[in-house]
């Protein structure tokens, strides 16, 4: 018995004292730039992020130092907070991630957000080759040229996805695309870069499509939101899992120790039992010597 409840009792020490390691990082938050995450120069921008429902106070970093410390509004159905910045400037684009506390506990830092900053300087024309109607399994090349000199190009693939390439020149850069492919068609937009943060105007745009299909090619919309929700979902349900194995732990060691309990009541029971029995006994013998 006593082997059993000491071995009980480890096992559920050692599962609390996990639980407990194990609690202490939060699911990491999201972060996302409104209306986007390029930035003319002199428009405002506002930096959101959203945690747990729990979280009391969201810090705000830039570039590795911290930018902005903010709690969220209690009515709200979700918690998030949003910093706001008036106008950008070279001196606030750059890397964002964020983070939030809900009590002692911290949660892991966000994913990096790089915010833009565009219309510098000239703007550059964008053109694609043999032409925007294409065919599948074509090869096609997207040429971006600047007039005044800089060092790196960025061609975007507008939408949700946002997908960003890159190439280093001159005055001119060519982006090599094929074979074509269904994902590959869309609205196309070129910068010229200054630094990774800083860029030109954007182009005109050039919308690449598949000759004679009138098909809707447009990709499904992802929320970013549910992401979240699934991952603070999961951390929850591993949380109520090990909490439940270890209430099954105490709950063994509470029957054990009942049963112990009942054990030695009967056999406390059974002492007294035979005693009274000797007790009358003597009793009537002392009787019939009497008699």
């Amino acid at each position: 018995m006593l082997p059993t409840l000491t071995a009980l009792l480890c096992l559920g020490l050692c599962m609390s004292q996990r639980i407990n390691t194990e609690k202490q990082t939060l699911p990491k938050p999201l972060i996302w730039a409104s209306p986007r995450n390029r930035v003319r120069k002199g428009h405002p921008v506002n930096i959101s992020c959203q945690g747990a429902q729990s979280a009391s106070e969201y810090h705000l970093y830039f570039e590795g130092s911290l930018f902005a410390m903010e709690k969220p509004k209690p009515s709200r159905s979700m918690s998030a907070v949003t910093f706001f910045i008036s106008h950008m400037t070279s001196h606030t684009a750059g890397r964002y991630s964020c983070f939030y506390q809900s009590g002692e506990l911290w949660s892991e830092f966000s994913n990096t957000l790089h915010l833009v900053m565009t219309g510098l300087y000239d703007t550059p024309n964008l053109w694609v080759h043999p032409g925007s109607a294409v065919a599948i399994g074509e090869n096609v090349t997207f040429s971006c040229q600047l007039k005044s000199a800089t060092n790196k190009f960025f061609l975007l693939k507008e939408g949700r996805s946002n997908h960003v390439q890159h190439r280093y020149g001159n005055t001119q850069a060519e982006f090599p695309m094929g074979p074509m492919t269904r994902a590959q068609i869309g609205t196309y937009t070129c910068f010229g870069s200054y630094n990774d943060y800083t860029w030109s105007f954007p182009s005109k745009s050039v919308h690449l499509f598949i000759a004679g299909d009138v098909g809707n090619t447009s990709l499904a919309p992802t929320d970013a939101t549910s992401s979240f929700d699934s991952a603070l979902w999961d951390h929850t349900t591993q949380n109520l899992v090990r909490i439940g194995l270890a209430c099954i732990v105490l709950m063994g060691l509470v029957c054990l120790l009942a049963e112990d309990w009942l054990s030695k009541k009967k056999d406390k029971e059974g002492t007294n039992i035979l005693a009274s029995r000797r007790c009358r006994k003597r009793w009537r013998v002392q009787r019939f010597l009497e008699e």
